[in-house]
């Protein structure tokens, strides 16, 4: 027993081992419950129950950062709230790539909820992987993050002057033409399938291979990649604390799924919200200029998470008034 208790008392990251435990095991317990109980069958998600089950991710991810005040104490709770926030909104961004993806590669309603139930997993461990060498990185060179900052800078600033052209192309992506030269692909759907067992003609023999579903799985985990060189930045740019990062992280993206079926059937109408990301962006990356400019200890945490909401909430309001016209439109 007291080997257990030394073991769950051990530091990893700088947090005692009971906390990590802690904070995987819920994790492990929503994704049992999402797909062995809430979606155990394929069915298509509507609205209603899409925002019913993003209101329980939220609120379990909001709860969670109160249970770092009362470990933690209230500064690392504040910087927690705050990296949420800022995931959950630039993941926003991700659910329009992903809505991009479905609809380019045909993959209906129905199997939707599989492809992303088992994309969080392996976002969950790449994220993992890359937050752990950004830490490491950043305990050895402490002026990358200068780096990270300007980049985020950066990056806003090119996004606040994108157009729609800048719009990726899904069918140049190298990587799927990689795999549509070098794997065995299908053309269709075979229902809720990955892999498909079949003859080809060219091998002269049953071999493996991949549907469409898998190939979607796929681009969407590189996506979140592509979008986690946003994420992982700004998030370091608020804490440096891996604990507070990968929790702040992960519990914003485990909602993701819940909340692509909300939005996704009202991309159209948040018109702003690029703008909204692109000046969070701008003002996380900024803040660490802004430290050493008026030479002061740190940027006040309520502060930083009163502007990064007080930004995105207007940008969706915004849209959401802009574009009243389309709803009146449609539900005359």
């Amino acid at each position: 027993m007291d080997q257990i208790l030394s073991l769950l008392t051990v530091d990893l990251l700088d947090k005692p081992a009971w906390m990590w435990g802690t904070f995987l095991s819920l994790v492990l317990i929503l994704l049992v419950l999402d797909l062995g109980v809430f979606n155990r069958k394929n069915h298509e998600i509507e609205i209603k129950e899409s925002l019913y089950m993003s209101a329980f991710y939220i609120s379990i991810g909001l709860l969670f950062g109160g249970w770092i005040w009362w470990e933690l104490g209230q500064q690392n709770a504040i910087d927690y709230w705050t990296g949420f926030v800022v995931e959950k909104t630039l993941a926003m961004d991700n659910i329009f790539v992903i809505a991009m993806l479905f609809a380019y590669f045909k993959i209906p309603r129905l199997y939707q909820h599989r492809v992303l139930f088992w994309g969080i997993l392996g976002v969950i461990i790449l994220r993992g992987i890359m937050i752990g060498v950004g830490a490491a990185l950043l305990h050895e060179f402490e002026w990358l993050l200068y780096v990270f900052s300007a980049f985020l800078v950066f990056t806003g600033v090119k996004m606040l002057f994108s157009s729609e052209e800048d719009e990726p192309h899904i069918g140049e992506n190298f990587v799927l033409r990689m795999m549509r030269k070098y794997c065995r692909t299908t053309d269709d759907l075979h229902g809720d399938k990955f892999f498909i067992r079949q003859h080809s003609e060219k091998a002269g023999k049953v071999v493996t291979y991949l549907t469409p579903l898998f190939v979607a799985l796929v681009m969407i985990e590189i996506a979140d990649v592509i979008f986690a060189v946003d994420s992982i930045p700004a998030i370091f740019a608020i804490t440096l604390d891996p604990f507070i990062v990968y929790t702040s992280n992960i519990f914003a993206i485990l909602g993701l799924r819940a909340l692509y079926f909300a939005l996704a059937a009202m991309l159209n109408r948040f018109i702003y919200l690029q703008y909204s990301l692109s000046l969070v962006l701008i003002f996380i990356g900024a803040k660490m200029f802004i430290i050493d400019i008026f030479n002061i200890e740190h940027f006040p945490p309520l502060l930083s998470l009163g502007i990064t909401v007080g930004i995105l909430i207007g940008g969706v309001g915004l849209s959401l008034w802009k574009t009243r016209s389309e709803v009146t439109q449609t539900n005359p």
